[in-house]
């Protein structure tokens, strides 16, 4: 009975007058989608038939049933809407002519569109590109019409130039992904992908990392689409991870250089360094990251990490570190009413987004003015036994904080057998010096008092006596 039903509807469809035909042109990729359009009809109870030559691809009856040739199923798909037909997984006997039939059996009303899938293939390199060489791409239409233009678009969608042959120098990650051979026919444009596949680090942290004595991560890896086998076909050499050390700071952390074992699999030769360590490994392989224990101020610095490949290319990330640091003076245990001065700072001045916070202990009168604890150095003028405890200074960017660090201060009365020894030995000093200088001042005194003996004097006779001199 529904094979009777659509001869007739068939047999109908063809007494009935046309209101015109089209041709359209239309370009798609092998393994691609393409849409062929239909404009909408106002009526519901229409007649459908898509044919490719004088083969049925897919018909829709007035009453809604849907019938697909088996050539084409799960490969068609029809809008119920305005008519257009979708093939999607394109082979390469599909591009050829397809012929659309409406009709509408109440008004005597039918039109046929026919439709001409042209071909679109794009040249690209057949193994990855390491970042920094070019990258060279080509769109190649077969039967190309007049009036076609064509142009190019990178993976974020912007516009490269408007030639079939596209060259991109020193390519980067960025230029990873899906590029874009634009072909515009008719005013309908045709996408068309190229993939391109780029070799390169993951994008390193944009600013600075701030840290205190907490461990510190310092990222390094390949993205999850990159395989071993990938920097194997590069010719990977080996790689290293080394120290600068920022202006003002010490040597840096032990252990730099770390170089990079090749086999089995890439992994960093960490010398038995306590200090380093490798992450728990992801499911991503190539993760290269390496972490510090601890952190103090003299690991202030850039970190960088460099694979080196054949022909001397390489790949790099720098990342600087900036450690946050108190210092106290005179020291962390003071007694009371002396004064501290609490000095907070990353070694350098700060950039206008940042700014420190001081965050004293619970009992501390300086909590009452919270507010004005924002500069690097903070002054406790007389310090209590309150102002004992731990003192934070935060480093934060707008509303994030990025880091803190911490100081324990000791404030405290000086003990009681403290100052009686303290004062016993002053009054030992006293007395001793005094001791010493009496003893100085009756030695010159014995000097002066001393009674001088008399020198008996000797003369000599005008008129000597035989014997010689005489005593008078």
């Amino acid at each position: 009975m529904k094979c009777i039903s659509g001869f007739l509807l068939v047999l109908f469809a063809s007494f009935l007058s046309p209101t015109g035909a089209e041709d359209v042109h239309l370009y798609g990729q092998e393994g691609g989608t393409v849409t062929l359009p239909m404009e909408k009809w106002d009526s519901n109870k229409v007649y459908v038939k898509w044919t490719s030559g004088t083969r049925s691809v897919i018909k829709l009856n007035s009453f809604g049933s849907e019938t697909i040739d088996e050539h084409w199923k799960g490969r068609v798909s029809l809008s119920k809407t305005d008519f257009s037909l979708t093939i999607t997984n394109i082979g390469p006997d599909d591009f050829t002519s397809f012929t659309c039939e409406l009709s509408i059996p109440s008004t005597k009303e039918y039109k046929t569109t026919t439709f001409k899938l042209h071909m679109v293939s794009t040249e690209q390199p057949a193994s990855p590109l390491l970042a920094g060489e070019t990258l060279t791409l080509k769109c190649n239409i077969k039967d190309m019409l007049a009036g076609t233009q064509i142009g190019w678009l990178n993976p974020k969608g912007n516009v490269q130039n408007r030639n079939a042959l596209l060259t991109v120098r020193n390519v980067t990650g960025e230029d990873h992904g899906d590029w874009i051979c634009v072909v515009t026919c008719q005013g309908r444009k045709a996408p068309i992908k190229a993939p391109v596949k780029v070799i390169d680090l993951s994008p390193a942290p944009p600013q600075p990392l701030y840290t205190s004595s907490s461990p510190l991560h310092l990222p390094c890896s390949f993205p999850s689409y990159i395989s071993f086998q990938d920097l194997q076909a590069k010719n990977i050499q080996g790689g290293h991870w080394t120290f600068a050390p920022s202006q003002g700071a010490g040597s840096g952390p032990s252990g730099f250089p770390v170089n990079l074992s090749l086999e089995p699999k890439l992994s960093w030769n960490l010398n038995q360094t306590k200090n380093l360590d490798v992450p728990a490994k992801t499911t991503n392989d190539l993760d290269l990251s390496i972490k510090m224990k601890r952190v103090t101020k003299d690991d202030r610095g850039t970190y960088t990490c460099t694979f080196v490949f054949n022909k001397g290319l390489t790949l790099k990330r720098e990342i600087l570190v900036e450690v946050l640091h108190i210092v106290s003076s005179p020291g962390t245990n003071v007694p009371v009413g002396h004064e501290v001065n609490l000095t907070c700072n990353v070694g350098q001045p700060l950039t206008s987004d940042l700014k420190l916070k001081w965050n004293p202990p619970k009992h501390s009168s300086l909590n009452s003015r919270l507010n004005s604890l924002s500069n690097s150095t903070l002054t406790i003028q007389e310090a209590r036994e309150e102002d004992s405890g731990r003192w934070n200074c935060g480093l934060w960017r707008n509303t994030t904080m990025l880091t803190s660090a911490e100081i324990k201060l000791k404030i405290e009365q000086a003990p009681t057998d403290v100052w009686l020894l303290i004062t016993i030995c002053a009054a030992a000093v006293v007395f001793i010096l005094i001791l010493i200088l009496t003893v100085i001042l009756i030695r010159r005194h014995r000097k002066r008092v001393k009674p001088r003996r008399r020198v008996p004097k000797f003369c000599r006779c005008k008129d000597p006596k035989p014997k010689g001199f005489y005593t008078y």
